[in-house]
């Protein structure tokens, strides 16, 4: 999961780039890079490491221009080298730059054809670096010096001819303007925001998630449908259209589960109310299943399960309570790259409050349950504390597969939940029970306030893949792939990403 921005301006973005990716830095800790243009040159930083880490003055001040994009990247089956950090760059035609959240399952494929096909080279094995030079060669077979927006809706065209899984993009084309597309199902989140300027133009930007927009004080206007793409000329004026043949929104439903802030709109859809909701279902099963419950106390594994555990003991009639204190400074478990290191972190990322659990029969709940490790952890943790029985929840649905479109889900032998039943995962994390929210629940708890979803890609609940290419070849390839064992360990020191296109060669 990564998250994206893109600002078209009259004055400089640097800082409004910056400041959109803090509030975008829950959605990728590994690395984060901005790109900007002026007078038809790109300045680009890009580096391993948190927004604040990557960014200095001295990075700021070269980052000149009216325009850019930016990006925060953590890793899924690739490297965690900084040479795979984005916005990712190529000279031909014209100059582009692009940021990618998502994944492409054909990814292999695409690569050999861009080699074999496209006489194109690509330096890394990121699929954004893939879907860059898809895009490129599209654009470059338009044939025109001075393209136009039908040009660029062509080759959009042609990247969703193309291309394969889960893509929502921004991406700047050298003196001609900013371009965002989403994949044809919609599956990763990508909306659109408008403000004025003291002159009264018209600025624009798109982001990952419309709590960017308000950040900056853009108004959110509507999320690119699936298949559109919009195109904001050198002039300021903003083109739109459905590029995709076929177009059917279908988006990752894990977004408002764990990845997107409460505070963001997502498809027309509030993450708050829809977590609300979820601790609404989640009691209702609990009252269903187990009347005489026996619990004395409500606690969330902070911070994702927060608003759901909240609705819950209210919906319950027990005290809610905050069990654990959250260290602020240290990132979020689940996308952190390497079980031992998320293992380590668990007790440095928490502490119990004694006293909220001694001599209590405590419910704790959770977003999800992945690998199992964390939770295991904590149910020790709350024990410990003397605890006299506990109960774990999750607000969602038992995670039995893969995700292939974007998540760093591991690979099925690392889930918990595959192939165990639910009273089997009890007995692996030490619960007394456990209950996880239903899948129709869910569905019933993200599918309102006025959505268009015909129905959401569910596939790590259900192993129902929505893009209909992911077969056991693309699973034994994953597994090898995203396995921690496996993973590949690069961290290029020496690379710090610093440059500056055309124009500037300094490298700090």
């Amino acid at each position: 999961m990564c998250g994206i921005a893109g600002i078209f301006a009259y004055s400089p973005v640097n800082q409004s780039l910056y400041d959109a990716l803090t509030v975008l830095q829950h959605r990728g800790q590994d690395a984060a890079g901005i790109v900007t243009e002026k007078d038809g040159d790109f300045f680009l930083r890009k580096s391993n490491g948190l927004v604040k880490d990557v960014f200095r003055t001295r990075h700021m001040t070269r980052l000149a221009g009216n325009m850019g994009i930016a990006h925060v990247r953590y890793p899924t089956a690739g490297t965690s080298s900084s040479a795979e950090s984005q916005p990712f760059y190529v000279n031909s035609p014209y100059g582009i730059v692009l940021a990618h959240n998502g994944n492409l399952t054909n990814a292999h494929g695409l690569s050999k054809s861009l080699y074999q096909s496209d006489l194109r080279h690509t330096n890394t094995t990121s699929d954004s670096e893939v879907l860059l030079n898809v895009f490129a060669h599209e654009l470059q077979v338009q044939g025109k010096l001075q393209p136009n927006e039908e040009d660029i809706f062509a080759a959009v065209t042609g990247v969703h001819n193309r291309c394969r899984g889960a893509y929502a993009v921004v991406a700047m084309i050298s003196s001609h303007g900013m371009v965002a597309f989403r994949d044809c199902f919609g599956i990763r989140p990508i909306v659109y925001g408008e403000r004025k300027n003291q002159e009264g133009k018209t600025e624009y930007m798109f982001a990952s998630e419309s709590v960017a927009l308000d950040a900056l004080g853009f108004k959110r206007v509507r999320e690119l449908d699936p298949g559109e793409a919009m195109y904001v000329d050198n002039k300021g004026i903003l083109h739109s259209k459905v590029c995709a043949k076929f177009a059917s929104l279908r988006p990752c439903i894990f977004e408002h589960v764990y990845f997107a802030r409460p505070d963001s709109i997502i498809d027309g859809i509030s993450v708050y109310k829809a977590r609300l909701r979820m601790g609404e279902t989640l009691a209702d099963k609990i009252l269903k299943l187990r009347p005489e419950h026996e619990i004395d106390v409500v606690m969330p594994i902070p911070d994702t399960s927060r608003t759901s555990a909240l609705q819950l003991a209210n919906r319950l009639g027990v005290k809610y309570r905050e069990g654990f204190i959250k260290n602020r400074y240290i990132g979020r478990t689940f996308i952190m790259p390497g079980q031992q290191l998320r293992k380590k972190s668990v007790k440095q990322k928490l502490n119990p409050i004694g006293l909220e659990f001694k001599g209590k029969n405590v419910l704790l709940v959770d977003d999800s349950i992945v690998r199992g490790t964390t939770c295991q952890e904590i149910i020790q943790m709350a024990r410990d504390a003397g605890a006299k029985k506990v109960f774990f929840a999750s607000a969602a649905p038992a995670v039995r597969y893969p995700n292939v479109y974007g998540i760093d889900m591991p690979s099925a032998s690392e889930l918990i939940a595959h192939g165990k039943t639910e009273k089997e995962i009890e007995e692996v994390i030490g619960c007394d029970w456990l209950v996880y929210q239903d899948l129709e629940d869910l569905i019933s708890c993200v599918q309102v306030d006025g959505n268009t979803a015909q129905e959401f890609d569910c596939s790590v609940f259900n192993g129902k893949y929505i893009t209909g290419d992911v077969d056991e070849a693309y699973f034994a390839q994953l597994e090898l792939n995203r396995a921690d064992g496996n993973k590949k360990k690069k961290l290029d020191a020496s690379y710090d990403g610093m440059m500056a296109i055309h124009n500037d060669n300094s490298t700090e």
